[in-house]
């Protein structure tokens, strides 16, 4: 098997869905990039895919979310040091997309509002995903989910205590007692949300970052906003794009397939998903391993049969 994986090299196709769903205003906004070094035309440095895909759920407004969509990547392929240092280099890129709506809030350019940020971002056989917030990315690896992401929600034990650590505090689940993620991109105009002067405030713009190596176990990568996932467990998600992608292979019609369902299972959110498929052929058939496990009655077991055998009238 190690030979096997170290001779392969995901086929990436992508599709994406967005609904507005039964908010009154579409908020989201996601970006699909399947060559990114053909569409920023950067000199080609890998014989594998190179691929960007993010999604960024905004709130107060649409306008932060349409900024970071623009400036994020750019801030990532004009980087000398990509992809060299990768890591460094999209950790970066997130808070540089901070600070440059700092910056245009400051000027009017940008009205007030924030987003949080997910990420994906498949070089080779590597693939990288950075989430500043709640939106989710799971990898389907031979039929089971594996979460590439952890939701910044306030009051996860990790967040909450360094959001307190900051200055700030949580109250019903809000931080600060106004919003319901503790990591995002913008939102300068909250008071006590951020420290202009440097420094950590309570709202961190730092993503988290989480890579793997795919191998030909890997069949395809989900991204959703949290509307997706209030509604979806992520393998049950899995499970459901996986039939789906059997039905039809096309991660379009499967990305709209999620939210389709999503809007039956009342999700009240936006409403926004992408699929990334790394195989050309749609997910295999999985046969379940035969139990090795011999079961029989135990001696208890069987006096007890026999006891209710011997009070039957026959």
């Amino acid at each position: 098997m190690e030979n096997l994986d170290a001779d392969f090299m995901p086929i990436v196709r992508s599709g994406a869905w967005a609904d507005i769903g039964f908010r009154r205003r579409m908020e989201d906004v996601y970006l699909r990039l399947d060559n990114f070094i053909l569409d920023y035309g950067l000199e080609n440095f890998t014989d594998g895919p190179s691929a960007f895909y993010g999604v960024f759920d905004g709130h107060d407004g649409k306008d932060a979310a349409e900024f970071a969509c623009d400036h994020l990547p750019r801030f990532i392929f004009e980087d000398d040091d990509f992809p060299m240092e990768i890591e460094q280099v999209v950790a970066s890129a997130f808070l540089q997309t901070d600070a440059a709506l700092f910056e245009a809030y400051q000027l009017n350019a940008a009205p007030a509002s924030g987003t949080t940020a997910l990420a994906a971002l498949v070089v080779g056989r590597l693939l990288l995903v950075a989430n500043a917030g709640d939106c989710r990315a799971v990898l389907c690896r031979r039929g089971s989910a594996i979460e590439m992401s952890r939701d910044h929600k306030p009051s996860c034990i990790r967040e909450k205590s360094r959001i307190e650590t900051s200055g700030g505090y949580v109250c019903d689940g809000y931080l600060n007692g106004q919003l319901n993620v503790a990591r995002a991109l913008g939102d300068w105009h909250m008071e006590g949300m951020k420290n202009v002067d440097g420094g950590s405030g309570p709202l961190s713009a730092e993503p988290e970052l989480m890579t793997t190596k795919l191998t030909e176990e890997d069949e395809f990568l989900i991204i959703g906003c949290d509307g997706i996932w209030d509604v979806f467990r992520s393998q049950n998600a899995v499970d459901f794009a996986r039939r789906k992608l059997q039905e039809h292979n096309n991660p379009v019609t499967c990305s709209k397939d999620l939210v389709d369902e999503a809007l039956k299972r009342k999700s009240r959110d936006n409403l926004s998903v992408v699929v990334v498929c790394f195989q050309s052929q749609p997910p295999p058939n999985l046969v379940a391993p035969r139990s090795r496990v011999h079961r029989s009655f135990s001696e208890a077991g069987v006096r007890e049969l026999q006891s209710i055998l011997d009070s039957l009238e026959i």
